[in-house]
């Protein structure tokens, strides 16, 4: 059925019917997506909860709106759909993948590609974009932002690309460094009469996000250096607080980026457009993005963390090239084979789907939430009573609607994290799992029992996926998860149930 709609979608060349084609695209890749955030809970990382947690609470903490880490414009745009809940908010972001979709088909319309609605698909079928469009990240928001940039630059108007391009240090910290190429195209800008001081002065418009965010933070906060004094402490230049790679890490995950299928497109359309020397700007923008984020994880810089997601960023350049690509391998097909077109392309686009829903179903990480929903659902029916909430993941904190200020302030260092716990007042509940409380905190159940908490239950779990998936070392198989409640009563409880002893052989076999 897939392969049927991809097959028989009709791609007219006039400018009306694509308009058509392209909602069509849409419509598909919403309904795609709906789905997706229906059947799984929550994003492959913590990030996507704690940027959530951050839009739903900024209201409480105003300082929230002008987290270094939480991104002003993003937190500020995702306070509103967070009070109606993680899913509403997830929703948010299918909404603006859907609209980055919209831009990408209208800038490849601009720049005159033949059946340009395509662009959308080539947008969507990137396994990283797909993966992320029904989480609260940061990088969808950045990508529908730069697609309108861009567009807005090849219309003419520089002087406004550069001021909308302005307000990307607010979303992502690649913001900064595409700040500063705008700044080299108004000053190589060939359109401009002005001369080279004036040019100068209109590079300023590009610092009008940052003026905007530190103004904000002055007004909220009272403190003129709170920029620097919340910066995040693992975003150190030399800090490598997330590991390093080799320096070809990001050209070996292009797969992941662009899509398996689509590489080659990808290449083609990339040496077809720099050698017609055309689509520049977008160019200019993947190459040194792709330079600097191989640079910073090879050295570890700024808790660089070589996730392939960064590059959704750039994803409708990346689409735009691909599909670039692909039409030159039609054009050359169709002087041979052109009833074979259509079949190419539907076998392109449906096996890339098939591709992005299994990458999708196979990150163990996201069936936690199954897990924590039980658990929670098991705290509510004993009526649970705690007055604090510690945990180990995000999605436990929005399963029981809790503030995240109280939390403790967890690091890498297991004596503190012990001295947080054991200095929590009575009637602290801690939430913990075996996964990330170990890898994260360093914290194990044993750990937290004996700094004066009580288990009231631990539970294990294997989690299968809905694809049949062979059990890899870090990718599809189960997922085998425990979680554990503890409280720090006045009166030990009673409750305390066995971990199930049929999954214990599993657990010990896959530590």
């Amino acid at each position: 059925m897939i392969f049927d709609f991809f097959l028989v979608l009709p791609l007219p060349e006039q400018k009306i019917n694509q308009n058509k084609t392209a909602i069509l695209w849409l419509v598909f890749f919403s309904i795609a997506g709906i789905l997706t955030i229906t059947l799984y809970k929550d994003g492959e990382q913590q990030d996507s909860g704690y940027h959530y947690l951050f839009a739903r609470w900024a209201f409480r903490y105003p300082e929230y709106f002008v987290s270094v880490w939480g991104r002003p414009l993003f937190t500020l745009l995702y306070s509103l759909p967070a009070q109606l809940g993680y899913q509403i908010a997830r929703l948010s972001t299918l909404i603006i993948c859907l609209l980055t979709g919209w831009q990408t088909y209208k800038l490849s319309d601009r720049l005159g590609a033949p059946k340009s609605a395509r662009a959308i698909p080539f947008l969507f079928l990137q396994p990283a974009f797909f993966l992320i469009s029904g989480t609260v990240l940061t990088e969808p928001l950045f990508a529908l932002i730069m697609a309108i940039v861009i567009r807005i630059q090849l219309s003419g108007r520089l002087l406004l690309a550069s001021f909308i391009a302005s307000s990307l240090i607010m979303v992502r910290p690649e913001g900064f460094f595409v700040g500063i190429i705008y700044g080299f195209f108004i000053l190589l800008d060939r359109k401009s009469q002005a001369g080279l001081p004036s040019r100068l002065v209109k590079t300023l418009v590009l610092g009008i996000g940052m003026l905007v965010w530190w103004s904000a933070a002055m007004i909220i906060t009272r403190d003129p250096l709170w920029i620097a004094h919340n910066w995040p402490p693992d975003w150190q230049a030399l800090g490598k607080a997330n590991g390093t790679g080799p320096i070809w890490w990001y050209l070996a995950m292009l797969p992941l980026i662009v899509g398996p299928l689509l590489l080659l497109p990808f290449l083609i359309g990339f040496k077809h457009l720099l050698a017609e020397r055309k689509f520049l700007a977008g160019l200019s923008i993947f190459i040194i993005l792709l330079c600097l984020h191989s640079l910073m994880f090879w050295q570890g810089w700024f808790g660089s963390a070589g996730y392939p997601r960064y590059f959704v960023c750039v994803s409708p350049i990346t689409a735009i090239i691909s599909m670039t690509g692909w039409n030159v391998f039609e054009d050359k097909l169709t002087r041979h084979w052109q009833t074979l077109v259509p079949f190419f392309s539907g076998t392109l686009f449906s096996l890339s789907l098939v591709f992005c829903i299994f990458y999708i179903d196979g990150w163990r990480s996201t069936r936690d939430a199954f897990a924590v929903d039980e658990m929670t659902a098991w705290l509510k029916n004993h009526d649970i009573r705690f007055k604090r909430l510690i945990t180990s993941q995000a999605y436990m904190r929005i399963a029981l609607d809790r503030d995240p200020l109280e939390n403790a302030d967890f690091s890498s260092h297991f004596g503190k994290n012990i001295e947080l716990i054991a200095g929590a007042a009575p009637g602290t509940l801690i939430f913990w799992d075996s996964d990330t409380g170990v890898k994260w905190y360093r914290l194990k159940a044993d750990d937290i029992d004996g700094a004066g908490y009580t288990e009231l239950r631990s539970e294990s779990y294997s989690i299968k996926g809905y694809l049949p998936w062979p059990d890899w070392k870090l990718f599809g198989g189960p997922r085998y998860q425990t979680l554990h409640v503890f409280i720090k009563p006045e009166i030990r409880p009673e409750i305390r149930p066995e971990i199930r002893p049929e999954i214990r052989p599993e657990l010990e076999r896959n530590k």
